[in-house]
């Protein structure tokens, strides 16, 4: 039995506590916050103790072997340096939510600490974790697409909020493209374009060309100004033998051989409806990891892909600052 404890009593750390409690491996042992209104209905609501600070809890006394921390801040990621440091000092395994951080100094200081301590620590990327995806990424390491020639993302919703200039690309985009890595590799370079939707001061609609260290070519869609039912994410793989299309995240995976018009569709793999339903995937595989014993360079989904992902979005910002191509820096 892996005892958790989540960090972070918003609507996501509220669900992150929905799927421990749904995982018989788990038992869900404390919640922490800083506003004590949400700590004290976490606290009722999922029946364990509540905590109004991270070094309050882990003076406790109670039995803590994995954290889930879920905190928000600017641009959805302004809160996670202070405590995940404070959580890796303390010994624990970290689960956090994307993205790492929008300050990339502070997200290669929590992946060093993570690193020096040999402690598990991933992010919350649970698109690659659907069914659909995981089914896709076997057929391509079975050379059923043949090299891969370009990887086509989109990813779109309707968010008015407001925020900072680069909120879109910086909160919504860690999944857009860490799906593209997951299937490409490293990106080498980028050159983005961005676009104020009307009425808009931020930059909420993008077009983002990019190279693999592959050799391979990719590009994503992306917007906080769209919406309107099917469609709102996509990704196709097209290779040298075939082409893979991933519909909404979950719902839909088709292939399409490419000397034939014939497709194999498949509906709803695993029984996965939504992107709802990619939360309880994704901590479920957080769990295996950590009961596995998964050395950390092994674990899926690790914070160095979400640092990746991270060096690719401030590579996109420059590019459209500077109006070139800019290459992304190693980790």
């Amino acid at each position: 039995m892996l005892n958790v404890a989540v960090v972070g009593m918003g609507g996501i750390g509220n669900t992150h506590a929905r799927c421990y409690q749904n995982n018989k491996a788990v038992k869900l042992v404390a919640v922490c916050d800083i506003i004590k209104e949400r700590v004290d209905a976490a606290a009722k609501n999922f029946n364990c103790p509540g905590f109004n600070s991270i070094q309050e809890m882990l003076s406790s006394g109670v039995k803590i072997d994995a954290v889930s921390m879920t905190t928000a801040g600017k641009e959805n990621g302004g809160d996670h340096y202070q405590a995940t440091m404070e959580l890796l000092a303390g010994g624990l395994p970290v689960l956090g939510e994307k993205p790492i951080s929008n300050e990339i100094p502070k997200a290669r200081e929590m992946v060093a600490l993570a690193k020096s301590k040999n402690l598990p620590y991933a992010v919350n990327l649970n698109h690659r974790f659907t069914p659909a995806a995981r089914r896709a990424k076997d057929w391509q390491t079975e050379g059923r697409l043949g090299e891969i020639n370009i990887i086509k993302m989109t990813m779109w919703i309707n968010n008015p909020n407001e925020s900072s200039p680069h909120f879109h690309m910086r909160a919504l985009h860690p999944h857009s493209i860490d799906v593209m890595r997951y299937f490409g590799g490293d990106i080498a370079k980028v050159q983005a374009f961005f676009k104020k939707g009307p009425g808009r001061n931020i930059w909420s609609n993008v077009q983002m060309n990019v190279q693999f260290a592959s050799g391979a070519i990719g590009h994503l869609t992306g917007s906080y100004d769209a919406g309107g039912g099917y469609g709102l994410e996509t990704c196709e793989l097209v290779g040298a033998k075939g082409r893979v299309v991933i519909e909404e995240a979950c719902e839909r995976l088709r292939f399409h051989s490419r000397n034939s018009k014939e497709a194999e569709i498949l509906d709803y793999l695993g029984g996965m409806m939504g992107f709802g339903d990619t939360f309880q995937s994704r901590i479920n595989a957080w769990v295996d990891d950590l009961l596995k014993k998964t050395p950390p360079e092994k674990v899926d989904g690790k914070a160095e892909d979400a640092l990746k992902a991270q060096l690719v979005i401030e590579a996109a910002i420059e590019s459209w600052e500077k109006g070139t191509i800019v290459t992304v820096p190693a980790v």
